[in-house]
Order: structure tokens, then sequence, then C-alpha cells
């Protein structure tokens, strides 16, 4: 059971978080952090605030299970917002924190529920059921009222890029498939679907779930759809390290023999080795750009794609490529 915290100390743990008076630089970008991250929603939503830190074994147990939960309650409303203890220790501070994970529900700029102990999916729908029961949880839009915002929609498909960036493509499966059921006309997130399953090794998931996308209207000749597609392609050469260690054997022993050098330069990106191939790719392109009408400069663009081209890394490679073709 589930008890909303006292109004009284709530307020008063608003009002020493978010007062600035006599707070240091540092402190007062934390309180303004917060604000724009946590308060500024728990106006209207109930806003999930999860205390962890990415050495905490626990933490990485129970944050999939509060982005799943969270994220099949967006259209009532409900927002997961993550504060790293470490990175913000000021406002882990205000908070009374001394042990992770801890978790609290806010809404209206105050905490009104503690909710770590739910360390269920039935405790935690059991304890937000209840919340949104007696608070006045805006949730959905005026015209749909069970569906999720744009702003909600964007928050989950960064959760899921976040997570597909750092290694754990089955995790960002489950995130994008839940945000294509909630968004299916949105490119970001089939894209998203496309690349975490492609990543996950599951190719022919991943393959029908590119025709699907393909065949909605809403999405025709979408570029991020396009992107994930070359993810797709690009990630059918994945192969295990035995055989990726035989390709690169192959590919030193003749340097002459461009079509093992870009055999492996594929395979080697597949396999999340994007630095291997992108150096031998342009090694290639050094040793002989014109070999089969640009073959090694186009799957390296093609890789760019891919991976997007804001990306850091995409910049710093095409930076090497301008210099090798210009410099």
């Amino acid at each position: 059971m589930v008890e909303l915290r006292d109004g009284r100390g709530a307020q008063q743990e608003e009002t020493r978080i978010l007062a600035s008076m006599g707070l240091n630089l540092d402190e007062q970008k934390a309180v303004d952090r917060f604000r724009k991250q946590v308060v500024e929603p728990s106006m209207t939503k109930l806003v999930v605030l999860d205390f962890y830190a990415d050495w905490c074994g626990p933490c990485k147990a129970l944050t999939p299970l509060l982005e799943k939960v969270a994220g099949e309650y967006a259209g009532k409303g409900v927002v997961l917002e993550k504060i790293d203890v470490d990175a913000e220790q000021f406002i882990a501070a205000q908070f009374q924190v001394r042990s992770i994970p801890t978790v609290y529900a806010m809404f209206q700029g105050q905490p009104v529920a503690d909710l770590t102990s739910a360390r269920t999916e039935t405790q935690l729908r059991a304890a937000l059921d209840q919340l949104l029961a007696q608070l006045p949880v805006q949730g959905g839009n005026a015209a749909d009222p069970g569906a999720p915002s744009r702003e909600e929609i964007a928050q989950f498909i960064a959760m899921g890029d976040q997570v597909l960036a750092g290694g754990e493509a089955d995790r960002a499966v489950g995130i994008f498939s839940q945000v294509v059921d909630m968004a299916p006309d949105d490119a970001a997130a089939h894209s998203g679907l496309i690349r975490a399953l492609s990543q996950a090794g599951r190719t022919d998931d991943a393959a029908a779930a590119l025709t699907a996308a393909q065949a909605n209207p809403a999405l025709a000749g979408n570029p991020q759809i396009a992107a994930a597609k070359n993810v797709l392609e690009l990630a059918g050469s994945r192969m295990d390290e035995t055989e990726l260690a035989a390709l690169r054997q192959r590919a030193a022993a003749d340097p002459a023999n461009m079509e093992a050098r870009l055999a492996y330069a594929e395979a080697a990106f597949a396999s999340g080795q994007r630095d291997a191939a992108a150096d031998e790719l342009l090694a290639m392109i050094e040793a002989d750009r014109e070999w089969n009408d640009g073959a090694a400069r186009a799957k390296l663009l093609q890789i760019f794609e891919a991976v997007g081209l804001e990306d850091a890394w995409v910049i710093a490679t095409r930076r090497r490529l301008s210099r090798l073709l210009f410099g």
C-alpha cells in the first residue's frame, strides 16, 4: 500500500532542494538541471525519480523494470527520470539518499511516495495505479487521452538510443518495441527498433521490422528508415571472433587483395569494431581510391549513414577521409 507523503514535509523538502540562496555556482546549476528535468515535468505528470549509479548492480537490475512499466504508463502521465548520484551529489544529498537504488514518485514539485520497495512489475504497477487514482495527473493529450505526448515519445526514444549505445541491444529492443506500439508512425522509433534488432544479431526480426516500416505510408522515403536499412545490411556480415580473425589475417597477408580487405572491414563493423573497419577502409582508399568504382569509400559512407552523420565518431572519421582525399 503506497501512502502519500505529508504535504508540509514534502513542501519543506522541495524548498530546501530548489532554494538558491547561499549556493555556490555548481550547486545552483544542479538545482537548475533538477528543476528542468524533474520539477517542471512534475507539474502535470507523475515523475518516477530513480537515483542510481553505473557501478550499482541492483540499479542495473531495477532499471529495465522501471523503463518497461514507465513506458506502459506513459499515456497515463507517468514519466521516468534518472539521477546519477555520482554526477548529482548535491541533489542526492538533498533527498538524503543513503543507499541505491532509491526511487521516489514526484508530483507538482513534491515527493509524494517512496517507491524503492516496489521491486517487481506487479508491485510497481499497483503503486502507480494507487497514486494515479489519488492525484490529478494529466495523461495523454486532448485528442486522445490515452496517447503519449511527443515529449514522452522523444524521452523514450532517447532512452533507447542511450541503452543501445551502451551495448545493451536486447534491452533497447524492448524499449523501442514499446515506443513503436505507442507511436506507430514515428520514424525514429522504427529506426531504433531495426537498429537494435540488428545489433542484437536478430537479423530476420530486423528485416521483418524494416518491411513493416517500409509498408507504412507515413514512413515512406524517411531518411531514418534508410539509415536503419544500412545498419541491417551491414549486420549481415556479422560473425564470431574466430571467423573475424581469419578474415583479418587473410587481409593482412595480401594487401593487394581488395576483396578480402573489404570483407574484413564489413565483418569488423558488423562485429562492433568500427575503428578497425574505418582504418581498413581508409587504408584501402589511400592505396587505390578508384578500386571497384570507389567501393571502399562507398562502404565507409554507408557506415557513416548507419551510425549517424551527427555522431562524434563519424565527424572525426569524416575529417580523416577529407584529409586523405583533399589534403
